[in-house]
């Protein structure tokens, strides 16, 4: 055998053992010059690799090395400072900044948390939205609790919550590492799915029979669905393109919700599982009901789910026309007594059979999705809770008074607000706090999940750091 086959074949060999190795995940450490991510690195790996100097601009290229956390092992790429109005050659340090970030499975995107939020690293993390990748927020330089504050503040570049560590001391790289882990392929095998492109979708909900494939046949304007008084009739989700107003909506039409989801059989056990995949996918929820009926029981499990999934929702009343005085008396009553915890969603009174207030329906759906959008700047955020904080304080509670420190809006879709305090807030003022940032700034046709972070307590004592669940259902 040649020479030249005999390295023929040995690198195929090695192509094939390398096909069948496992791929291991690739973490990119990425942000702007003299952060610290050299620093970083070296203390993930555990020994001094990467090369580390009070000068920014000493790490030019991508440098993978192998690292382990937990006996799982990963791929740990060091870049470049990324700077993205540079030129020159820091243009180019920059771009493989990127190509890293765009290649990895996980951003580790570190910020100097003693400087605070800088012009680059907004705009670092405007590209990094792009790549579509989890980013876990490294604030570095955070030597002790006096800097934990400066960390938190970091919360308004808007990737998640900032995870505060000292490259220097070792301090916090435990959490930051089981953060970054948390995000490897194949950790969640219930992962979320990526979002979704294209139209926005609506997912129509109610209960069996209360016209829901009519309602898509009328938006259609042709008969798309099957429609029948036989209840149950829809057994698939049904995803429709239909334009209307002169944008394109994915209309998801779905079999109904019923009571007893336990004790469903056959084709309508499998047809709810359905529903619930369709609520899921979907960004905004029309709820159907029939007002020519009580609300039932029904009605409200699928108000409910939608508030559980933190969807939009409108409320949609059917068959209005069908409606005497007498009746629409009563509906009324019923609506204020059973639907009050959802006040906050758009109303139409609608009737899918004769075309009534259809074009109602679009307004309200985009109202809901602009209020699931919806951000408030972290600036006036403050300036409005100090206000409001300043006519109506915490109660007291257990002898002392909590404080709130600091909010932001941690996230979109739907809003949610977090609360940095030095004790527990009681679950009437977040409420009360909830109904004013209503009041103040809308939000009509979303939920708002307001949670909190208490601050850890001085002197040694017992920590008392953490997170509230928020209430949908409010």
């Amino acid at each position: 055998m040649s020479e030249n086959s005999r390295a023929t074949d040995e690198a195929a060999a090695a192509a094939a053992e390398g096909e069948q190795a496992e791929v291991l995940p690739v973490v990119a450490v990425v942000g702007r010059p003299n952060v610290g991510k050299s620093s970083l690195v070296n203390r993930v790996l555990g020994r001094r690799e990467a090369v580390v100097e009070d000068v920014p601009g000493v790490t030019r290229d991508r440098v993978a090395y192998d690292a382990s956390w937990l006996g799982r092992p990963f791929t740990l790429v060091d870049t470049g400072g990324w700077e993205t109005d540079a030129e020159g050659m820091a243009a180019s340090v920059a771009r493989q900044a990127e190509y890293a970030a765009q290649a990895a499975d996980v951003v580790l995107f570190v910020v100097d948390a003693t400087v605070g939020v800088t012009d680059a690293d907004a705009a670092v993390t405007r590209v990094l939205r792009t790549t579509r990748k989890p980013v876990v927020l490294a604030a570095n330089k955070v030597d002790g609790p006096a800097q934990e504050a400066e960390a938190m503040e970091l919360w308004n570049l808007g990737v998640g919550e900032p995870v505060a560590v000292s490259a220097l001391h070792g301090r916090g790289t435990g959490d930051l590492l089981d953060a970054v882990a948390a995000h490897f392929p194949g950790e969640h095998e219930a992962a979320e799915p990526a979002p979704e492109e294209g139209p926005r979708r609506i997912a129509l909900l109610g209960r069996p029979n209360v016209g829901k494939s009519s309602l898509l046949n009328r938006l259609a304007g042709e008969d798309r669905v099957v429609v029948d008084p036989m209840a149950g009739t829809t057994r698939d989700a049904v995803d429709e393109l239909i334009e209307l107003g002169g944008t394109t909506w994915k209309f998801i039409d779905t079999a109904g919700i019923r009571r007893r989801f336990r004790r469903l059989q056959g084709a309508d056990y499998y047809a709810t599982m359905r529903t619930s995949a369709a609520l899921d996918r979907a960004e905004v929820a029309v709820v159907l009901m029939d007002v020519s009926e009580p609300l039932a029981e029904q009605d409200i499990r699928v108000v409910e789910q939608v508030m559980e999934s933190g969807r939009a929702m409108v409320l949609a009343f059917n068959k209005w026309d069908t409606l005497d005085e007498d009746r629409r008396y009563y509906l009324e009553k019923e609506i204020d007594r059973q639907l009050s915890r959802v006040s906050w969603a758009p109303r139409v009174n609608i009737s899918a059979k004769t075309g009534r207030h259809m074009e109602k329906l679009v307004p309200a759906i985009e109202t809901g999705l602009a209020s699931w959008d919806a951000r408030i700047p972290t600036g006036r955020l403050n300036s409005w809770l100090k206000e409001l904080v300043a006519a109506t304080p915490p109660p007291v509670r257990g002898g002392r008074q909590p404080k709130i420190l600091f909010a932001t809006q941690a996230d979109v879709r739907p809003p949610h607000f977090v609360l940095f305090t030095t004790g527990f807030l009681e679950d009437n003022y977040r409420r009360f706090i909830e109904r004013r940032l209503r009041e103040d700034f809308g939000f009509e046709g979303s939920p708002v999940k307001v949670s909190m972070r208490i601050r850890e307590k001085k002197g040694g004592g017992k920590a008392s750091k953490g997170s509230v669940r928020p209430d949908w259902r409010r």
